[in-house]
């Protein structure tokens, strides 16, 4: 990824920020934390105090504790494929946080959450503005994810996967899933509430054995390495940029939902073989038929068992036989003749193949004469 500023993702750079994000901004904090050195008085902008509130303008010098404090306009945002067991937090209390996992050299932080016990694609930068605009329900960006639990999935339970479940005092809005197997399958949601595939699993009495985040809106998590992570593509960057463009940074409650970008219903996409995934018990017990003996089938004609020539093999195996047998006799009368020797004695074998007679000798004959 090239070098780019923050302000790629803004309409307009913005003349003067807030105390907070400046502070945040320049890695040094996070926004809770700036607000913290606010209110103790240790943030100074031009030699004087800063208040809660107050906004830095271009050129103005801040300082805390005697030392200047410079804005970090580099920006930075990777994508990383989260192993389970690692926590999505910037808290270095928790010992498997995201951040000490990395250790990527400057401050940054997720944009968004992955279960603990979840895998796969999520994003960290340190611009605090893409964050809201990728993370607020209102925006209706898409996040893919791969799903297997313990039991046979089913179309009822697809349905109501999509529809919308009530969880957490609210319904889920309608997504897409779709079947890949017996045990499993792939939804895309346009939310993000805690833990939600997971209570919505448990709604229908289904429990998630494993979860994987594959995309999050044009970013994919591909060949991605777990436990690695990569800087985003340039043409991630603009596509992503385009997508975000008329996103909005306020709350999802104040936000104006767009009704054309809403999903008026789920949509389910059946298994390519859904009978392959069927239990026993629903599956149309048929007898299957006898296709050696049955003469309506083409079994006869594929593998060439027809009665006149089965009959055709079996001679032909006796002749073989008969053959193999004629071959194999005179092979050996060959092999038992032997040249007349000097003094008039030859082999046992081929004289008695002659009708000789034995005469003397083991193993010997006489020749006869004429």
């Amino acid at each position: 990824m090239a070098k780019i500023s923050k302000s790629y993702f803004e309409e307009e750079e913005r003349a003067e920020v807030r105390i907070n994000k400046y502070l945040s901004d320049s890695g040094m904090c996070s926004r809770r934390e700036a607000d913290r050195l606010v209110e103790e008085g240790k943030v100074l902008i031009d030699g004087v105090p800063a208040v809660m509130g107050s906004k830095v303008r271009y050129g103005q010098k801040v300082t805390i504790a005697g030392k200047e404090i410079e804005k970090d306009n580099h920006m930075v945002l990777i994508a990383f494929n989260k192993p389970k067991g690692i926590v999505c937090t910037t808290d270095r209390r928790e010992p498997d946080n995201i951040i000490d996992f990395i250790q990527y050299g400057s401050r940054i932080f997720p944009i968004g959450r992955l279960d603990k016990d979840s895998e796969g694609l999520i994003l960290l930068t340190n611009d605090g503005e893409i964050v809201n605009k990728i993370l607020r329900a209102g925006n209706h960006h898409e996040k893919e994810y791969i799903v297997r639990v313990n039991k046979p999935v089913t179309m009822e339970f697809l349905l109501g996967m999509a529809g919308g479940v009530p969880i957490l005092d609210t319904v889920t809005k309608p997504c897409t899933v779709e079947q890949l197997d017996k045990m499993s399958f792939r939804i895309v949601l346009t939310q993000g509430l805690n833990r939600q595939i997971r209570r919505m699993c448990e709604y229908f009495g289904y429990r998630v054995m494993s979860l994987q985040r594959i995309r999050i809106m044009n970013v994919n998590l591909g060949r991605l390495k777990v436990g690695t992570y990569r800087n985003l593509t340039e043409w991630e960057m603009e596509e992503l940029n385009l997508m975000i463009k008329q996103s909005s940074n306020q709350p999802y409650a104040d936000a104006e939902p767009d009704e054309e970008m809403m999903p008026a219903e789920g949509v389910v996409i059946p298994a390519k073989k859904p009978e392959k995934y069927l239990k026993k018990a629903d599956r149309v017990s048929e007898k299957k038929p006898d296709r050696k003996n049955d003469r309506n089938t083409d079994y006869r004609r594929k593998y060439r068992v027809d009665e006149p020539k089965k009959a055709m093999k079996e001679s032909g195996q006796k002749e073989a036989e008969v053959r193999s047998k004629k071959q194999w006799k005179k092979q050996d009368n060959s092999a038992a003749k032997t040249r007349i020797k000097g003094n008039g004695w030859t082999s046992k074998s081929s004289n008695a193949m002659r009708g000789g007679k034995r005469s003397g000798g083991y193993g010997r004959t006489k020749k006869q004469n004429p």
